[in-house]
């Protein structure tokens, strides 16, 4: 009887390896197409959300290489009458070029944060999506309010103190290279600095930090203001730093009064 248990025992277990085997390779083999599907999925999408990017982007960086002159007469007119000129043959060209590109990428970023969102859309819950696009939606706003408080008035307040500053003395001729560096360091300061009220209302809604104490720490937030205008200003002229603090001070304390209707609400 013993013998017979053992050889049906020994018989047995090949079978049920085998069996296992299968299982386990069925299973593993399903789970590698089931991956092998979802990267051919992803992987096509992202190549068709990047090439719609690409081609908006050299449409757009083309047709404003094409019409250059537009771009750059309406970086110059804060100016007014100033000659510019190019300290060597290609330099113009050059500078026509980063501006072209500079404009493609600027005029591109609503297109890429669109395609993101969407890349994105199918895993977020209704809420998040929500929270998402206001979020977006009023970082690209802000941005662009930023560009048009530096072109409005922080470029022209600049350029005022320094003509002024030098009237009577020397005459003002400016290397266009040199200029569009510094409009380009402004607009992007400008536009970092438009960004503060979106990420103090992330912090208070993720009940990171309180919006009250925000609020009631005003006194040392007009000396961090007053530093980070110095620091993200090109120029040393107090008018422009004193603008830019300003307008970081104020859309703080704008921020932190969003910032707590949106938690009183909640």
């Amino acid at each position: 009887m013993q013998e017979s248990f053992k050889t049906l025992k020994f018989k047995f277990y090949p079978f049920l390896d085998r069996a296992l085997n299968h299982l386990i390779l069925d299973n593993f083999s399903k789970e590698l197409d089931d991956l092998e599907l979802f990267f051919n999925e992803h992987y096509h999408e992202t190549r068709h959300r990047l090439f719609y990017i690409l081609s908006f982007f050299s449409i757009i960086t083309f047709l404003t290489f094409y019409n250059v002159k537009i771009f750059v007469k309406f970086l110059e007119s804060p100016v007014g009458n100033i000659q510019f000129f190019q300290l060597a043959p290609g330099e113009y060209f050059i500078s026509t070029i980063i501006i072209s590109l500079y404009t493609g990428i600027l005029f591109s970023l609503p297109l890429i944060i669109i395609q993101a969102v969407f890349f994105f859309r199918p895993a977020l819950t209704k809420n998040e999506k929500n929270i998402i696009f206001y979020i977006l939606t009023g970082c690209i706003f802000l941005f662009f309010l930023g560009l048009l408080f530096s072109y409005f008035l922080l470029i022209p307040a600049a350029l005022k103190f320094f003509l002024f500053y030098s009237s009577n003395v020397i005459e003002p001729l400016w290397s266009f290279t040199q200029y569009f560096s510094f409009v380009t360091t402004l607009f992007v300061s400008a536009g970092l600095v438009f960004q503060v009220p979106i990420v103090q209302i992330m912090l208070s809604v993720s009940r990171i930090i309180d919006p009250v104490e925000m609020l009631s720490c005003w006194r040392p937030i007009i000396l961090v203001c007053t530093i980070l205008g110095a620091i993200l200003t090109p120029s040393a002229d107090a008018i422009t730093q004193l603008l830019l603090s300003g307008a970081l001070f104020l859309l703080y304390f704008l921020g932190s009064l969003i910032s707590i209707t949106l938690v009183n609400k909640n």
